[in-house]
């Protein structure tokens, strides 16, 4: 059924492009992007909660010295990201307000394998280690009928989520990797894990996390990227 959804959105995409031109007045542009509208459509009713990412044994994790830190080699992120970090949790919730490291490290922990999937082509098998998103979310009294949930990061990088997404399983609200606590470059303190999506959707450096039923943009997706980006 999938497939064939994608088949006739490839012969839609076809047909907006020959009746387009390449005018200002963005006709190529509205085209396309009404096709990603359908993809995303398409990849949201694929989704399960109930389906897992592949299962990764420990013998087939990536080497800690091989972990790899993409486009974050120079730059320190802004002083919020320190030892007096806090997350502010805001928007339909029943405990609005400011979450230290200590508190989050109290609820109880979920250590997983799974392989994280960049858009630019390479992947690697990580061991993570945090709280469940959806713990969490039910920890502060997020509002059980919210639909989406927006992060903004201390680099100024910012993402969106469904929450059927934000409630997978495996979503972490995430501290270690290779059960240690995660390094500056791999988002310290405390970031977003999305096995079941690509790369982008693992935001680091979160500050700040809304639940809210106002559908948010994300860095990537502002620029044409997939919104879903489900693998």
């Amino acid at each position: 059924m999938i497939k064939t959804l994608y088949f006739f959105g490839a012969v839609f995409l076809s047909i907006l492009l020959c009746s387009c031109d390449a005018t200002p007045s963005g006709k190529i542009e509205q085209g396309l992007r009404s096709f990603q509208k359908f993809n995303d459509g398409v990849q949201q009713a694929a989704f399960s909660k109930n389906k897992l990412a592949p299962k990764i044994e420990d013998k087939d994790l990536t080497p800690e010295s091989q972990f790899r830190v993409n486009d974050y080699d120079t730059h320190t992120p802004p002083s919020d990201t320190t030892e007096n970090w806090r997350l502010f949790v805001t928007g339909l919730v029943k405990h609005p307000g400011y979450y230290s490291l200590a508190q989050i490290k109290e609820l109880q922990k979920q250590v997983q394998n799974s392989k994280h999937v960049c858009v630019e082509g390479w992947s690697q098998n990580i061991k993570w280690g945090g709280v469940a998103l959806w713990y969490f979310l039910d920890w502060v009294g997020a509002d059980s009928t919210a639909k989406y949930i927006a992060v903004e990061c201390a680099d100024k990088y910012y993402e969106g989520y469904d929450m059927e997404s934000a409630r997978h399983p495996e979503t972490l609200l995430c501290y270690e990797a290779f059960n240690k606590p995660l390094t500056l470059q791999h988002g310290a303190p405390c970031r977003i894990v999305m096995p079941t999506k690509l790369g982008y959707k693992s935001a680091k450096w979160i500050l700040k996390l809304v639940v809210t039923n106002t559908k948010p943009g994300g860095y990537w997706e502002d620029q044409g990227y997939d919104w879903n980006a489900g693998l």
